[in-house]
């Protein structure tokens, strides 16, 4: 049997937006998943009963540090020695960067995942040219480049990240419409529910969220899930903590089964300032859950018109209009919203439209 060698950051994103395809790709290859060493939670667990070969790479995930991300580079060639893929995927910047590097370095067949870029490449600045030079070298021999929203790849085109011009653009992770089913709208009768589902960091739109949180009116109350990153955990706790404190707030931390909650909410709000394409609105809007986003490429896409409002990032009164916007509706009509967006994520969303593409350039390299 062939094998193939996935190389990521995160355990946790790997099997929550792409276990089907893995699952796909097992019917066909031997499955080797490359993950950083403190990668051992339930996931992980999951994806070696479900018989992949799990490896724990030395890795860190935040900062660029020459000598560091040099020695991942090596052990990704070391691991790629002992694995012997038939071809290499790689997903989230470093491996991208170091993973596409070592493949190429050893006429490995690849493609690489561009998920998203983030203000470290969209900054501008030194480290944006020194990370689009360095995906330049690292995709200009993949097999294909995937890209998850339209802006950002015209942006890594006009820069040159080209690869052998074999690119394509995915509807994000897409969604599971199985395991996010539409859930009936509920009552109103105790107050509005809102939702929102972050990382608790800035370019989430945290500061904005905070700011609306306090300035709406009693009869809504706020949800947060999600975990803190831990260097700004101490900016953002106390803030989050004080609003508890008000009854206005409900902070849950991570939550593992979100379907529960999407179900007992009425409206979800995902103010970021950048995604390659959010999945936390797709799972929203497939629950049949109106959606308050920012216009900005990977989220304006899963909002039509009918399913949600958008706002400006970075911008509180923005939020705050959009959020009146659709307060002011009558409850069949934030139904109706949330029944458009399940229509929406069907039509455009659906996960096995990932899964089709993938095995589709699969099948072209094993030609």
């Amino acid at each position: 049997m062939k094998k193939i060698l996935i190389l990521s950051n995160s355990a946790s994103g790997l099997y929550e937006f792409r276990k089907e395809l893995i699952e796909d790709m097992k019917k066909t290859y031997e499955v080797h998943i490359s993950l950083p060493e403190d990668s051992k939670d339930r996931y992980v667990e999951s994806f070696a009963h479900e018989g992949c070969n799990v490896i724990h790479t030395p890795f860190e995930r935040r900062g660029m540090n020459p000598i560091k991300d040099y020695a991942l580079f090596r052990e990704y060639k070391k691991l790629i020695r002992k694995i012997q893929p038939d071809i290499i995927l790689t997903y989230t910047i470093k491996p991208n960067i170091y993973g596409g590097l070592a493949a190429k370095s050893m006429k490995i067949p690849y493609m690489t995942n561009i998920t998203g870029l983030g203000t470290a490449i969209l900054g501008g600045g030194i480290l944006s040219k020194a990370l689009i030079m360095l995906y330049k070298m690292a995709t200009s021999d993949a097999k294909c480049i995937f890209f998850q929203n339209s802006s950002n790849m015209n942006y890594m085109q006009s820069h040159g990240v080209t690869g052998r011009g074999n690119i394509q653009l995915l509807p994000g992770s897409g969604v599971n419409l199985y395991e996010h089913p539409y859930a009936p709208y509920p009552s109103e009768g105790n107050g509005m529910e809102i939702l929102s589902v972050m990382r608790i960091m800035k370019d989430k739109g945290i500061d904005e969220l905070l700011e609306v949180i306090r300035a709406v009116d009693a009869g809504v109350h706020f949800t947060i899930a999600g975990y803190y990153e831990e260097e700004t955990r101490a900016i953002y706790e106390p803030q989050i903590k004080e609003l508890e404190a008000t009854g206005k707030l409900t902070y849950l931390g991570f939550v593992d089964d979100m379907n529960s909650i999407y179900a007992r909410s009425h409206i979800i709000v995902h103010p970021s300032y950048h995604e390659g394409l959010s999945n936390v609105c797709l799972e929203a809007a497939a629950c049949g859950r109106p959606v308050i986003t920012t216009d900005i490429p990977g989220c304006r896409e899963t909002v039509c018109e009918e399913s949600g409002a958008l706002c400006q990032p970075k911008s509180v009164d923005s939020l705050h209009d959009a959020f009146n916007k659709v307060l002011a509706l009558s409850i069949k009509e934030r139904e109706t919203m949330g029944k458009a967006g399940r229509q929406h994520v069907e039509a455009h969303f659906d996960r096995k439209l990932v899964i089709d593409a993938y095995r589709k350039q699969l099948a072209n390299v094993s030609l």
